[in-house]
C-alpha cells in the first residue's frame, strides 16, 4: 500500500472515545474470528493460501479448531458431512483463484441437498480487484447460481452484519451454502465496530408453520383417501421429525416410502415402511407410487430419479405437497394442496387435531404383500466373489443400524440406501441431488467430529476413492475411528451397468486397466487394512475391522458384473421398474 500509515498492528489496542469509553480496536481477521465464535463455530475446515494469509496469522491462536484439508473439494464435503449429522452450519476457509474454484464442486452439492455452509473465499486485496492480479477468480459471478446469497465485504465494519446474516440466512428456510468473498487487505485493516446480534434482510421471509386452514383440508383429505400413501424426503430429517411422522403412521395406519435422502425418516425395520422409491426403489414402493389414491409429500423435491416420467407419476392419487421452499410446490408435479411449511409444524399440527381415517386394511395388505413378496435380494450362493448386498446387510447387524453412514455415488451408494437399516436422522449422509463423486471419505472426517462417539462407516467404490482418498491422511491426524468400506469392482460400476443396458455393451472408458494396491495405500496413510477377497471370509474380518479401535480400510472385491436391482429406466413409469 502507498500509504504506510494504514499498515497498522494486528493486536488489539484501546482508545478513549469522547465520553471516555474504551472501545476496542482489532484487525478484520480479529473481527472475523469473533464473529465466528459469536456463532458458536466448533470447527473450521480449510486450506490456507496468499490471500487469507492474515486469517490464518490469527488462527494461529486457536480459538477455534481449524482442521487442515488436503484438497479444496476435501474440505467443503467434510463441511457438509458435519453439517449434516450436527445440523449445525459448517464453516470453509479456502483461498482465491484456484482454492475457491476447487470448492465450487463441494458448494454445488450443498446446495442441491440443502446443507448449511458458510464459505469463506480468499480475494485478492481490494485494489486488485478486477485486474486479473495472481490467483484472482471472480467468485462472486461464479457462486450467484449455486448459494442462498453470496457477498464481498468491501469495507471492514461489515464484517460483523454480514458474517451474522450468513449463519442466519444459511441454516434457516430452505437451509444452503452461503460464500463470503473475503479481499486480503479486509483481513489486515482496522476497525473499533463491534459485533452484532441484529437481522435486516428485507425480502427474506420463511414461513414455517402452515395455515389452519390448509391442515382442515390435509385431514379431509386423509379421511376421505382409501389408499393413502406418505412420500418422506430430506425435509423429515432436516425437521427432526423422525419421531412425530412414525407416531403419525403408526396411530393411522399409513403405509410409507422415502427417498434416498428421506431414508431413516422412519425406521428401516416399521411394517409399513416399504423401502425407498423411485429408480432402484422397492417393488412395493413403486407399486405403492403408482396405485394409491392420496399422495403426502413430506419435505421431498420429486426429483427425477424418483419421478422419472412426472406425466405419469401418481396417476390415481390426489396430491399433497409439503415443503418449506414454496418454489418447489407445482414445480415437477401438479399438486391438489401445497403447503409451503416446516414439515415438524405440520405433523405437530396433525397430531394435536383429530385425525380420522377412512378403512384401508386391504390397501395395506397389498402394500405390505409385496414388500415381503418382493424384497431387495441377491443370490446368495456366488462362491467365487463376495456380495457387497451381504457385505452391507452384515455391517448393519454389526452396528446394529445405529452407524452414521456416508458414502460416495455410484452402484455402492444403491446398495447401501437398500439394505442397511437405518432408524432415525442424522444417520445417512450422501450426495443426492447432484451426486458427487469424492463425497464419501471426507463428509465421513466431518461425520465423525460432529459425533466422536458414534461408528462412523463410509461405503465407497473403487473410482470415488481414488478422488478424494487423500483426505485419509486426517483419519490418525485427528484420531478419527472412521471404518471405509471399499466395495471393489475394478469398474465404474454404474456407468458401466447403464453402458450395458443402453449402450449396447460399449464399455467405454468405464473398466479400469489397473488399480493401485489400496491395502499399500491405507498403510502409507497409517491406516490399517482388511482385504476380504471371497465370500469365506467376508463375516470374520468385518468382525475383525469394526473389533479393530482405529481408522480401517475394508476392501471387499466383488464381481465386476454385479448390478443394482431393481431398476426403473430413465424416463419409464415407477411401475415399468426391472429385475426384482
Amino acid at each position: 500500500m502507498s500509504n504506510q500509515k494504514s499498515m497498522v498492528s494486528p493486536h488489539p489496542s484501546e482508545h478513549q472515545t469522547k465520553e471516555s469509553q474504551p472501545l476496542i480496536t482489532r484487525s478484520g481477521s480479529q473481527l472475523l474470528v469473533e464473529a465466528l465464535q459469536q456463532e458458536d463455530v466448533d470447527f473450521i475446515f480449510g486450506y490456507p493460501g496468499g490471500a487469507v494469509l492474515p486469517l490464518y496469522d490469527t488462527f494461529y491462536d486457536g480459538k477455534i479448531k481449524h482442521i487442515l484439508a488436503r484438497h479444496e473439494q476435501g474440505a467443503t464435503h467434510a463441511a457438509e458431512g458435519y453439517a449434516r449429522v450436527s445440523g449445525k452450519t459448517g464453516v470453509v476457509v479456502v483461498t482465491s483463484g484456484p482454492g475457491a474454484t476447487n470448492a465450487i464442486t463441494g458448494i454445488t452439492d450443498a446446495y442441491s441437498d440443502s446443507l448449511p455452509l458458510v464459505v469463506f473465499t480468499g480475494q485478492v486485496a481490494t485494489p486488485g480487484i478486477g485486474k486479473d492480479a495472481f490467483q484472482e477468480a471472480d467468485l462472486l459471478s461464479m457462486t450467484t447460481p449455486i448459494t442462498k446469497h453470496n457477498y464481498q465485504v468491501k469495507k471492514i465494519e461489515d464484517i460483523p452484519r454480514i458474517v451474522h446474516e450468513a449463519f442466519h440466512l444459511a441454516n434457516t428456510g430452505r437451509k444452503g451454502p452461503v460464500v463470503i468473498d473475503f479481499p486480503k487487505d479486509m483481513g489486515v485493516l482496522k476497525t473499533d465496530v463491534e459485533l452484532t446480534k441484529d437481522i435486516n434482510i428485507p425480502g427474506y421471509e420463511v414461513n414455517n408453520n402452515p395455515n389452519k386452514e390448509d391442515i382442515n383440508k390435509l385431514i379431509y383429505m386423509i379421511k376421505e383417501a382409501k389408499k393413502p400413501l406418505i412420500l418422506a424426503g430430506a425435509g423429515i430429517n432436516h425437521s427432526k421429525s423422525n419421531h412425530l411422522l412414525t407416531e403419525f403412521v403408526t396411530r393411522h395406519q399409513i403405509p410409507t416410502v422415502t427417498t434416498l435422502l428421506g431414508l431413516g425418516a422412519v425406521p428401516y425395520h416399521h411394517p409399513l415402511f416399504l423401502g425407498m422409491g423411485g429408480m432402484h426403489g422397492s417393488y412395493a414402493s413403486n407399486m405403492a407410487l403408482t396405485n394409491c389414491d392420496l399422495l403426502i409429500n413430506l419435505g421431498s423435491r420429486f426429483d427425477d430419479r424418483l419421478a422419472s416420467k412426472p406425466d405419469a407419476f401418481a396417476p390415481n392419487a390426489k396430491v399433497v405437497h409439503v415443503d418449506i421452499d414454496p418454489s418447489e410446490i407445482n414445480k415437477v408435479i401438479n399438486t391438489d394442496l401445497g403447503i409451503v411449511a416446516d414439515c415438524k409444524h405440520v405433523l405437530e399440527n396433525l397430531c394435536h387435531e383429530q385425525v380420522l381415517t377412512s378403512s384401508h386394511e386391504e390397501w395395506n395388505d397389498y402394500c405390505i404383500n409385496n414388500k415381503s413378496n418382493y424384497p431387495f435380494k441377491y443370490d446368495e450362493n456366488d462362491k467365487n466373489f463376495c456380495k457387497p448386498q451381504k457385505a452391507i446387510e452384515y455391517i448393519g447387524k454389526v452396528t446394529n443400524g445405529n452407524a452414521i453412514v456416508t458414502t460416495d455415488v455410484g452402484q455402492h451408494q444403491m446398495w447401501t440406501a437398500q439394505f442397511y437399516p437405518f432408524k432415525n436422522y442424522g444417520q445417512w449422509v450422501t450426495s443426492g441431488g447432484l451426486g458427487t463423486m469424492g463425497f464419501g471419505i471426507p463428509s465421513a472426517i466431518g461425520a465423525q467430529l460432529a459425533e466422536p462417539e458414534k461408528t462412523v462407516v463410509c461405503f465407497v467404490g473403487d473410482g470415488g476413492f481414488q478422488m478424494t482418498n487423500q483426505e485419509m491422511a486426517l483419519l490418525p491426524e485427528y484420531g478419527l475411528n472412521v471404518k471405509i468400506v471399499l466395495i471393489n469392482n475394478g469398474t465404474l460400476g454404474m456407468v458401466k451397468q447403464w453402458q450395458d443396458k443402453f449402450f449396447n455393451k460399449r464399455f467405454s472408458h468405464s473398466v479400469f486397466n489397473d488399480q493401485p494396491d489400496f491395502m499399500k495405500m491405507a498403510e502409507a496413510y497409517g491406516i490399517k487394512g482388511f482385504l476380504i477377497d471371497s465370500p469365506d471370509k467376508l463375516e470374520s474380518s468385518i468382525d475383525e475391522a469394526f473389533a479393530y479401535h482405529g481408522p480401517a480400510l475394508i476392501e471387499v472385491r466383488i464381481s465386476p458384473i454385479e448390478p443394482v436391482n431393481p431398476m426403473v429406466p430413465s424416463g419409464k413409469s415407477n411401475h415399468e421398474m426391472e429385475g426384482y
